[in-house]
């Protein structure tokens, strides 16, 4: 069985190895709230969508300021 996925850009995120474990764990747990929300207020929609970046990119800005991660939008 195959199946394609289509091209998309996406969040990659990382914890600096100083940031304490349970930190960067409630840090993920957020961040996977704005997927959540994200899904709920906009009719099930997924990361695939086209404008998702936009859409959660302030979100996921002031959660850096919070958390200490970084962060690239890479095209797949």
């Amino acid at each position: 069985m195959k199946a394609r996925i289509p091209k998309h850009r996406e969040f990659l995120i990382s914890f600096p190895e100083n940031v304490e474990q349970a930190k960067a764990d409630e840090g993920w747990t957020k961040l996977n709230q704005i997927v959540e929300d994200y899904k709920k207020s906009h009719n099930g929609q997924s990361v695939y969508s086209p404008t998702f970046i936009e859409d959660c990119e302030p979100a996921v800005k002031a959660l850096q300021e919070e958390y200490g991660f970084e962060y690239t939008v890479d095209f797949v």
